[in-house]
């Protein structure tokens, strides 16, 4: 138990799309088709019970996160402060559920899936391995994002819009300059605006800064619009009010 916990991890390192990765992403793709059928086919007072266990475990998770730093005298503001957009995310998605706030729902879709799908794929581990805390809680908040999203998409029937998507796009950039300026002020690197990330990353394959700024501007000038893609004739002639009759 204390080799999980320990800050030193000496074990197999983190093998990306090893066994126990696609296992993981597997578990975590089975969990949200069960949560959101269990979602779609219960009544209200089902769909809350679930709302609140995701915004709670997510918020544990979270908080587990924090002490296991605080323990390990690793927590900095240069590291730990939820300026990361899945770190954000987290917060963002545990108000919207647990306060059932539909304005948020545009976040949890566009930047919680997107992002956190991507976290999953390569994961940020960086000298620890599967067997270690940091990949458990890892994949649990990442998974958790991911299902929130798709929860208020499939459960509580929230369609995104053209004027959701271009307003997530432009606060996006805004808040990504405003990450970048806090970056240059105490030396941190949130949303990896000021340099790429240390661990794997498709970041890997771009050039460098600031050149990679723009690629990813590209990826999200891409990536959302497909997002939207599938609602797009849809919207404005079949609106959606609420989730499923039970």
């Amino acid at each position: 138990m204390f080799d999980f916990f320990s800050p030193s991890y000496d074990g197999n390192p983190f093998q990306v799309f090893g066994v126990t990765h696609i296992v993981a992403i597997a578990v975590i793709a089975t969990a949200a088709v069960g949560v959101i059928r269990l979602g779609r086919h219960g009544g209200a007072g089902r769909r809350r019970r679930l709302t609140l266990a995701l915004a709670l475990i997510l918020l544990l998770d979270e908080s587990g996160w924090h002490l296991w730093n605080l323990a390990a005298g690793s927590w900095t503001i240069q590291r730990m402060l939820p300026l990361h957009l899945c770190s954000a995310m987290v917060w963002v998605t545990v108000a919207a559920l647990l306060l059932e706030k539909r304005a948020l729902y545009p976040l949890l879709y566009f930047l919680g899936v997107a992002g956190a799908i991507q976290a999953l794929i390569t994961p940020d581990v960086t000298g620890y391995g599967v067997a270690h805390y940091r990949f458990l809680q890892t994949m649990l908040s990442h998974g958790l994002v991911v299902i929130a999203g798709l929860w208020v998409v499939f459960v509580e029937e929230w369609r995104p819009t053209l004027r959701s998507l271009g307003a997530v796009i432009l606060g996006l950039n805004v808040y990504g300059l405003a990450v970048l300026w806090i970056n240059l002020r105490i030396g941190s690197n949130y949303l990896y605006v000021a340099a790429k990330p240390e661990s794997s990353s498709v970041m890997d394959f771009f050039p460098e800064w600031p050149a990679y700024l723009w690629i990813l501007e590209g990826i999200v000038l891409v990536v959302l619009p497909l997002m939207y893609l599938p609602f797009w004739s849809a919207e404005g002639r079949r609106p959606i009010t609420g989730p499923p009759a039970p």
